[in-house]
């Protein structure tokens, strides 16, 4: 430095002292400059107070030559402990070139820019908060320093500045929070340190409403979240816990709308997730479900992004219980905010929602945004409110069935996810049936391939959500022609024509084929040509899960219905093979399932028109497989037409199979179902047909234990002459059955002909015409 250049009203002596490589000569300058600096202030010559500062800045602290640096540096902090309370005035001037030098390379330097700001915030304590921005910004750069004595002299500043801060009640939030928000994505583990306590600070002071502005530092906290560092997680942790419990405190004045989204994102992890991740989805699903439950249907509008975030935890295991419970909370409490309203039209919700001026006013929840926009399918899924200016919040229905639907496709998705899907699905078509059936057709293929799942939980839920479809009221105003399927190959027909004096229409109610049961709507019988389909395609599916999905069917649509549409449908289907295994399989449900018991009784006795409609309903298709038809004809009592029916067994192929079938049948005789049937053998003289029928399924059979069982069985019929009593002579009473006015049992018989001569042609063309077809004996 040129010491010939006038300093004034600096002396040489200071100047050359200042410039001196030995810290105690520029001390010593400083010492001079304070004494000169107090006579000014004294004088209240600000100019020259002024001048002096701007001799250390320009001259000194900011100089090439080091040595002048450190004594600029040392000389600003004696001018403003010299100046005092009025240090205010000149605070500008002395700080800005004291942070130029925190960007300084010499590690020293940086450290003697930190103690003399130190020295100058300390004097002017209160009056630094409108440089707060300028200082936090050099601070932070000083907090990842990696000299450690600069990094020490740092933290007492930060101290000391935190100190002013808390005691101060003229801190510009406003001003500071675009700086935090910037500051707070810095991949430093020191600066995240540093901004992290400093959240912490502003946090816990009582004038200082932090809370207005963590939808802009959210996800920032998020992301420190995530640190490595162990200390950074737990002080992150620590500043959450507070601001949570300051939310839970004051609700009302929370934004949460604005921060749904930022939890939506930090709810999803991906499948590589480290711990570190685990902790931020934990914790931000613990604040969704604070959200739902606090807000209400103020979440509404994001309410596909938090299921895209929530489902798939569900499926958790145990390791990650926490997270599992957290997002079970939030499904709950999500699913109850959908209430019937949701299902009203935005003019009839308009109208609702805008009382006359006399009346309350809305709640201030129901004020916010409604409406939601997705922006796709990625890992990271999120909506935006599309309006704001809308009086209520509304149900994005069309979002949420997107992402139901995506979950059911998706074959990675876990058991219990998926059941909360059609949880979901059921609660919704339960709340807004008219505005789910928009969505149905979409929906519909979807269910019915999860008939196919592997857990029993999510087929009974899958059903549920099926027979709520068919059979809701909303369905029946339906007229797009959903039953109709181009598919003309491979889809199963309901049979044309007339049936008991009715035209069968396509899609027409259940109410008209079957009376004496609950209507169903037009997706009624498409669901059950899909079913009888997906059975015929995934014979698989119709051996290990067929009777369980059709007894649980019979549960919840009604057995009447169910039966009725089968057989109705089996009538005409093409497949005769598959026609048979159907209806075998739908005669033993019929015979042995608990849930068919009314039904059973209402065939029983065959009082009813109705009754008898259903049975001849049920025998023209039975008549696909000639051991149930007889079944059947056991079952309703119709012992002559049973005898009828196995006298012409000696014109059918007689396979392995089909003994087998009797096998079973016989075996039937002797269950509970059949007790009234065995009860009767008593009465000989009046039941002559049944037992000329027992016998003819005995001679049909060849010498095996079911033959023995029978025949042990029939060897028990009592004597009639023993069995005759003495008392009232009964008048010779015929079979009940041709009594009936209703059932054409010679028509009946005709058509067991026609179809058995059907099965036997389709035999012989798929046996090639071979002399040994189907195993015959």
């Amino acid at each position: 430095m040129n010491t010939e250049k006038d300093f004034s009203p600096l002396t040489p002596n200071i100047v050359r002292a200042l410039n001196d490589k030995l810290y105690e000569k520029r001390k010593v300058a400083a010492l001079e400059i304070e004494k000169l600096v107090r006579e000014f202030v004294a004088q209240n010559n600000s100019a020259q107070i002024r001048h002096v500062i701007q001799i250390l800045a320009t001259e000194f602290a900011l100089s090439q030559h080091p040595h002048s640096r450190k004594g600029g540096l040392i000389g600003l902090a004696a001018c403003s402990i010299a100046l005092g309370k009025d240090s205010g005035l000149y605070l500008k001037e002395l700080i800005d070139p004291v942070l130029t030098c925190f960007n300084d390379s010499d590690s020293r330097l940086r450290y003697y820019a930190c103690e003399a700001l130190y020295n100058i915030v300390k004097v002017a304590r209160g009056a630094v908060l409108p440089h707060f921005n300028v200082l936090f910004d050099g601070l932070s750069k000083l907090a990842a320093d990696p000299d450690p004595n600069v990094k020490s002299g740092s933290e007492l500043l930060d101290r000391l500045l935190k100190d002013i801060v808390t005691e101060s009640n003229k801190f510009d939030l406003v001003a500071f929070v675009p700086l935090l928000r910037e500051r707070i994505y810095s991949n430093n583990q020191y600066a995240r340190q540093f901004i992290i306590s400093w959240i912490h600070v502003l946090e816990s002071v009582p004038d200082i409403n932090l809370l207005d502005y963590l939808p802009e530092i959210l996800d920032g906290l998020f992301q420190i979240l995530g640190d490595s560092s162990k200390e950074i997680r737990r002080m992150c942790e620590v500043v959450l816990g507070e601001f949570l419990k300051e939310i839970k405190k004051n609700p009302s004045s929370v934004k949460f709308a604005e921060m749904a989204n930022i939890l939506v994102i930090h709810c999803q992890v991906s499948d590589e997730s480290k711990s570190t991740n685990d902790l931020i989805q934990l914790t931000s699903m613990t604040w969704m479900r604070e959200f739902i439950q606090l807000a209400g249907r103020v979440v509404l509008p994001y309410s596909s992004g938090i299921l895209t975030a929530v489902l798939p935890c569900l499926s958790y295991d145990d390791r990650k219980k926490s997270t599992k419970e957290a997002a079970s909370a939030c499904n709950h409490s999500l699913m109850k905010l959908v209430t019937p309203e949701d299902d009203e039209d935005d003019e009839e919700s308009q109208t609702k929602t805008s009382p006359p001026s006399d009346e309350s006013p809305p709640k201030k929840e129901d004020s916010l945004n409604e409406s939601q926009e997705s922006v796709g399918f990625s890992n990271i899924s999120f909506f935006t409110p599309a309006s704001s200016d809308r009086s209520a919040v509304t149900l994005d229905l069309d979002g949420i069935v997107q992402v139901l639907d995506r979950h059911l496709h998706d074959s990675s998705t876990g058991m219990m996810t998926r059941i909360a899907v059609l949880k979901w699905l059921y609660h919704l078509y339960i709340k807004t049936p008219r505005k789910m059936f928009k969505h149905t057709d979409s929906l519909f293929p979807m269910l019915l391939k999860t008939l196919s799942d592997e857990s029993d939980e999510v087929i009974l839920k899958d059903l549920e959500v099926l027979a709520e479809i068919a059979s809701s009221p909303a369905g029946q105003t339906d007229t797009s022609g959903s039953c109709d399927n181009t598919d003309t190959k491979t889809e199963l027909h309901i049979p044309g024509g007339v049936r008991d004096g009715q035209p069968v229409v396509v899609g027409s109610k259940v109410s008209d084929l079957s009376p004496s049961t609950p209507s169903m709507n037009s997706y009624f019988y498409k669901f059950m040509i899909n079913l009888l389909k997906r059975f015929s395609l995934e014979r698989k599916l119709l051996e290990m899960r067929g009777a369980f999905i059709i007894r649980q069917l019979c549960l919840l649509l009604h057995a009447e219905n169910i039966f009725h549409s089968m057989a109705d449908i089996l009538l005409k289907e093409e497949d005769l093979k598959f026609a048979s295994t159907m209806v075998q399989t739908l005669n033993t449900i019929l015979l042995t399932s608990a849930e068919l018991f009314q039904l059973r009784n209402q065939l029983k006795d065959l009082r009813t028109q109705e009754s008898c409609a259903l049975f001849c309903c049920l025998y023209r298709s039975w008549c696909h497989n000639p051991v149930a038809t007889v079944s059947l004809c056991f079952l309703t009592q119709n012992y002559r037409h049973a005898y009828d029916l196995i006298q012409k067994f000696g014109d059918l192929e007689v396979t392995v199979d089909f003994l087998m079938e009797v096998d079973k049948l016989v075996q039937l005789i002797e269950s509970p179902i059949f007790t009234y049937l065995r009860l009767q053998l008593l009465d000989v003289e009046h039941n002559p047909y049944l037992i000329k029928a027992l016998y003819g399924l005995l001679m049909l059979l060849p010498q095996s234990q079911a033959f023995q069982l029978l025949s042990h069985r029939l060897s028990c019929v009592p004597n009639p002459e023993l069995m005759r009593t003495v008392e009232v002579p009964k008048a010779p009473v015929k079979d009940k059955r041709l009594a009936q006015p209703h059932i054409d049992y010679s028509e009946l018989l005709q058509h067991f002909d026609r179809v058995q001569s059907k099965h036997l042609e389709v035999r012989h063309q798929r046996a090639g015409r071979s002399e040994h077809p189907d195993r015959k004996l």
